[in-house]
C-alpha cells in the first residue's frame, strides 16, 4: 500500500499564504489559474515567461512582478515557491534551479524525462532542505482520493485488478514541434501515462513490478506516440490494464456522464465533433501551429474567453473510465462521488462539488511547507511513476516483457 499520509484538508485553513513565482505561463499555469488564484493559501507574487505579453498581462491582473528568465524569477527574494511549468524537457533544470535558491518547488506532470534527471531534482531539494512536489496529476483528484480511502478502510477486501480507459483528441490539439518527438518529452506516454499511472499506483499499491505494453504512431504528420495499452503487475499480486488513445475518435468523457475531463459538462456550447483535427488544417506548417498554440495559453488571444478560464467547475476532475476490482465490491470514481458495486447492493458514495479546483495539490504543497507533512507525491513517488512510463515505451519498442529495477527503492 502506499506510505501513509495525511489526507487532504476537509477545507482550506489559511496560516499564512505561500508566495508562489510561476516558471512559464503556457498551457499548464493556464488550467492551474483558477486554483493558484482561487485558494486562499496562495499569493501569486512574480511570473518569468519569454512572451512579454503573457508577463505583462501577469503584472497587470495580479500585481506580481514580470521576469524575462526563469534564472531572474529564482533569484527574487519575494518568490517562496516555484511552480516549474516549463516545457517537459526543461522541468529538471528549472526545479534544480529554484531548488538551489533556496525555493521550494511545485514541478509539473511528468517530473522529468529520464531517471537521472529525477534522481538530480531529489538530490536539489533534499540538499536544500526544501519540499518538492509533484503535479497537477489525475492521482491528486479526490475521486480518486476517495476511493483509496475506501479501499483503505477495508469494507471491500484487497485490490485485485483495476481497467483504466479513456479516448481524447490530446494528439490534434495544437502542439509545439517537440511535443511531437517522443525523445524530447512528447506523446501520450510522457504526458497522458503520467495522469493514468499515477492512478493506478495510488490505488493498486504503489509498486508496479512488471510492464507489457504496445505503442501505436498512426499518423506521420505527427510522429509520435498517440495511444498505447500496458498491463502492469504490482508488487501482491494485483494487476492493472490500462488503455490510451488522442486520436480524437470516440469521445472518453462519453464514460462520464459527458464531463469533461475538467470538470465541466460537455453542452450544446461544446466543440463540434472533429473540430480538433479541422483547427489543425488552419496552421501551415510547424510554426502557425505554435502560434494557434499560443493564442490559447496565458495572454493570448483566446485565452480567457472561455468559462474554464477563470471559473471553478461544478464537478470534480477526471480521466475516463477507472473501475477498482477488490474482493467484495467494483469501485468506480466519477466526477460527483465513487460508485461503490458492492456483494449486494450499489451505491453511489457521493463528494460535495469542489470550492477550490485541484485544491488536493495546495492541500500537499501547504502541509509539506507549513505543517512539515510529507506530501504523497513527492520526488520519489514521481520518479516511480516515470519508471512506469519509460517501461511502457521500452516494452512497446522491444514487444517484451520489462521488470522495474528501481520501484523498491523509490516507491513505497
Amino acid at each position: 500500500m502506499p506510505r501513509a499520509r495525511a489526507g487532504p484538508l476537509a477545507c482550506p485553513v489559511t496560516e499564512r499564504r505561500l508566495r508562489v513565482g510561476v516558471a512559464g505561463l503556457g498551457r499548464a499555469f493556464g488550467v492551474m489559474l483558477p486554483t493558484l488564484a482561487g485558494d486562499p493559501r496562495i499569493e501569486l507574487v512574480a511570473a518569468a515567461d519569454p512572451r512579454a505579453d503573457a508577463t505583462q498581462r501577469f503584472a497587470a491582473e495580479f500585481g506580481g512582478r514580470a521576469h524575462d528568465s526563469v534564472e531572474a524569477l529564482c533569484a527574487d527574494p519575494r518568490v517562496e515557491v516555484v511552480y516549474v511549468a516549463t516545457p517537459h524537457q526543461h522541468h529538471a533544470e528549472h526545479a534544480i534551479l529554484a531548488a538551489s535558491r533556496g525555493k521550494h518547488v511545485l514541478v509539473e506532470k511528468p517530473m522529468a524525462i529520464s531517471l537521472e534527471e529525477c534522481r538530480r531534482m531529489i538530490d536539489a531539494a533534499e540538499r536544500a532542505g526544501v519540499v518538492l512536489v509533484v503535479g497537477h496529476s489525475h492521482g491528486f483528484d479526490r475521486p480518486i482520493r476517495r476511493t483509496r480511502e475506501i479501499i483503505d478502510s477495508g469494507a471491500v477486501g484487497a485490490v485485485r485488478m483495476i481497467s483504466a480507459q479513456y479516448y481524447t483528441d490530446f494528439l490534434y490539439r495544437p502542439r509545439r514541434p517537440e511535443e511531437l518527438v517522443t525523445a524530447q518529452g512528447g506523446g501520450v506516454v510522457f504526458s497522458q501515462g503520467a495522469h493514468q499511472v499515477d492512478i493506478v499506483r495510488l490505488l493498486g499499491g504503489g509498486r508496479v513490478e512488471r510492464v507489457r505494453a504496445a505503442a501505436g504512431a498512426w499518423d506521420p504528420a505527427r510522429p509520435t506516440e498517440g495511444a498505447y495499452a500496458a498491463l502492469l503487475g504490482f508488487a501482491g499480486g494485483a494487476f492493472a490494464s490500462l488503455l490510451y488513445s488522442g486520436y480524437a475518435h470516440f469521445d472518453g468523457d462519453e464514460f462520464c456522464g459527458g464531463v469533461s475531463e475538467l470538470g465541466r459538462p460537455k453542452d450544446a456550447g461544446s466543440a463540434p465533433y472533429g473540430s480538433a483535427r479541422r483547427n489543425l488544417q488552419r496552421a501551415k506548417g510547424p510554426s502557425e501551429e505554435a502560434a494557434l498554440k499560443q493564442a490559447r495559453n496565458y495572454g493570448g488571444a483566446e485565452h480567457g474567453r472561455r468559462r474554464s478560464d477563470r471559473t471553478s467547475p461544478p464537478s470534480h476532475e477526471h480521466f475516463g473510465l477507472v473501475v477498482v476490482s477488490c474482493e467484495h465490491a467494483d469501485l468506480r470514481p466519477l466526477p460527483d462521488g465513487v460508485m461503490v458495486y458492492g456483494d449486494v447492493e450499489a451505491r453511489l458514495d457521493p463528494l460535495p462539488k469542489p470550492e477550490v479546483p485541484r485544491a488536493e495539490v495546495i492541500d500537499e504543497l501547504y502541509g509539506g511547507i507549513v505543517h512539515g507533512r510529507a506530501p504523497l507525491h513527492d520526488g520519489r513517488w514521481a520518479m516511480a511513476t516515470l519508471e512506469v512510463c519509460l517501461a511502457i515505451l521500452a516494452s512497446a519498442r522491444g514487444n517484451a516483457d520489462v521488470v522495474l529495477e528501481h520501484q523498491g527503492a523509490i516507491a513505497p
